[in-house]
């Protein structure tokens, strides 16, 4: 069953929603219940997340950095990285190339 377009909890107080994706390119937007957190995890994809709503403590290999409403961060490829909401806030998260692994068509 697809997952695009589709509410779906990622961890604890997280829920995303993948948009259709590109040949190389993918969106999702992403929204944490306040003190909600995105378990540290990498993987092979850049990533950009930019902060629609909110504010968010980033750990990207080690380093914290806090975003706020308008303001992005950009993850490496292969970079150690996860979040901490310190408010309620939504993410739109775009990487490239795309997630197979989060996308079910």
């Amino acid at each position: 069953m697809s997952n695009i377009g589709v509410w779906e909890n990622a961890e604890p107080g997280v829920k995303r929603k993948i948009f259709e994706p590109g040949e190389s390119i993918m969106m999702m937007e992403v929204h944490f219940e306040a003190n909600a957190e995105g378990y540290q995890h990498s993987h092979p994809h850049e990533q950009f997340s930019y902060c629609l709503k909110g504010k968010l403590a980033f750990t990207v290999d080690g380093e914290t950095k806090v975003i706020s409403q308008g303001e992005t961060i950009y993850i490496p490829s292969g970079a150690r990285h996860g979040c901490k909401a310190l408010e309620a806030s939504v993410l739109l998260d775009t990487f490239t190339p795309v997630r197979e692994d989060l996308v079910k068509r």
